[in-house]
């Protein structure tokens, strides 16, 4: 396939052949022949509809659909001869089915351009990707389902500011990613249903003389209907912008598990033990061993995020409809979706595979006076202190317990009672990690009764 070859694609507009560095800088055939599969899809439906309009003869129509699927097994298998000279997927598909099937290849691309049938590639590709990150959010979502239910009486401290605040359970702090992963979920779905319009049939920009049907290579495809404006269908990213932000908040979350997990599985911490298949060691120190794969994950959101801006940025200075520019969608999307895809899918192998440390968790659950806002609400209820007073009266025993060098539940009622003399012996009801979490019943909390009830409500959502 030779320069000359490229220049009969182009058409008799141009004369002489690229120069080297015009072929570098405009060829996109090195990453978008990961649209193969889509292409030859998006070609085999315009194929049937232009026979099933007319426009070209059966026949016509059998020999391309046919030839099409000869070349994607030669793609699929690694044979096939891609070319720079023929810039991009497209005329690479085109020029091979030519020489495949001959002179009916050149009636494929009557009544569309590469403007909506690269659009439209694009959307079938990340439509694709949208479905996988929906299988992948559903699996990881079930591990941490399984985690929640095993651990769901399980104490532990609640942090905020990383310092400890008040004892949850394990099981309601798994469940608070699984409300995470379910916006993503969520998001994913939304993406999905909003970006399946049809751009295929909008031609370079204003449509088509031809009279083609649009419904049916939109309902071939698998759209729900076709693109409303020609103008629009080919200069429209915002399903690769969608799907980039979409993939950055997920990323983002799961970089909030990962640094969890890292924080979690230290000596220091010890709450959870992490398996082998999801850790290293050290070349130097044979005591150690890493979670590499979580802070890998912890990594990703940079180029998932980064990919997003460089979109974006791409996007937001260009006039209707279609510029050179809009080749630069492909390479941030591509690399964002195999970065998001390998962080579910280690992630969901991470939490399968993890130990929760029950013993570990206990123990760390009833420090740094972690029953202190248990006491306030008690002695509110009990004994009808204003809060703001019940605050000054924990704060005061907490600073006799501090000083004393142990926790709430260690001082003697003596002692409390030095602080405020109503404090009875109820009072030592409340100040267990058991007794705090058990009282946490309103909705969303972090009763085992509660954690339950989520996950019930979780199993039966995802089925």
């Amino acid at each position: 396939m030779t320069d000359k070859t490229s220049n009969q694609m182009w058409g008799g507009r141009f004369a002489a052949g690229p120069d080297a560095i015009m072929e570098a800088i405009n060829a996109s055939i090195d990453f978008d022949k990961r649209l193969a599969a889509q292409d030859i899809a998006g070609s085999r439906a315009h194929a049937a509809m232009l026979a099933a309009t007319g426009i070209v003869s059966d026949s016509d129509a059998e020999a391309m659909r046919e030839g099409l699927l000869t070349v994607l097994s030669e793609i699929e298998s690694g044979a096939f001869p891609f070319s720079k000279a023929l810039e991009d997927i497209h005329m690479n598909v085109e020029a091979r089915l030519k020489e495949v099937i001959g002179e009916p290849a050149g009636r494929l691309h009557t009544g569309r351009s590469r403007n909506d049938q690269v659009a439209t590639d694009f959307k079938l590709w990340v439509r694709d990707q949208l479905d996988a990150a929906d299988a992948a959010l559903v699996a990881l979502m079930k591990a941490c389902l399984a985690q929640a239910e095993a651990g769901a009486d399980w104490v532990m401290p609640g942090f905020t500011h990383l310092q400890v605040a008040q004892p949850v359970t394990w099981g309601h702090h798994m469940m608070a990613y699984v409300e995470m992963f379910g916006r993503d979920l969520s998001r994913v779905r939304d993406a999905r249903a909003r970006m399946n319009e049809c751009p295929l049939g909008a031609a370079a920009l204003a449509g088509t003389s031809f009279p083609i049907d649009r419904e049916m290579t939109a309902k071939e495809l698998g759209f729900d209907r076709p693109a409303a404006n020609s103008l629009d269908a080919v200069s429209d990213r915002d399903f690769a912008l969608e799907f980039l932000s979409v993939a950055s908040i997920c990323a983002m979350h799961l970089s909030r598990m990962a640094e969890e997990l890292v924080i979690w599985s230290s000596a220091q911490f010890r709450f959870v033990t992490l398996s082998d298949r999801f850790s290293t060691g050290s070349s130097i120190m044979p005591q150690k061993k890493n979670p590499d794969a979580a802070e890998l994950i912890r990594a990703k959101i940079g180029r998932i995020f980064g990919a997003n801006v460089a979109l974006t940025l791409v996007m937001k200075g260009l006039p209707l409809a279609y510029s050179k520019d809009m080749q630069e969608d492909k390479e941030q999307v591509f690399d964002a979706a195999d970065n998001l895809m390998l962080a579910l899918a280690a992630m969901d192998g991470m939490v399968r595979d993890m130990t929760a440390n029950q013993g570990a968790l206990e123990a760390a659950a009833g420090a740094g006076f972690s029953t202190a806002t248990d006491l306030a609400d008690w002695l509110v209820r009990v004994l009808g202190l204003p809060f703001r007073d019940a605050h000054h009266v924990t704060g005061a025993l907490v600073a006799k317990a501090e000083a004393k060098g142990c926790d709430l539940p260690e001082l003697s009622l003596e002692e409390m009672q030095s602080v405020h003399g109503d404090i009875d012996k109820t009072v030592y009801d409340v100040l267990g990690v058991h007794n705090s979490v058990a009282s946490r019943t309103s909705y969303g909390g972090t009763a085992p009764e509660q954690v339950r009830l989520q996950v019930n409500r979780w199993k039966e959502i995802l089925g």
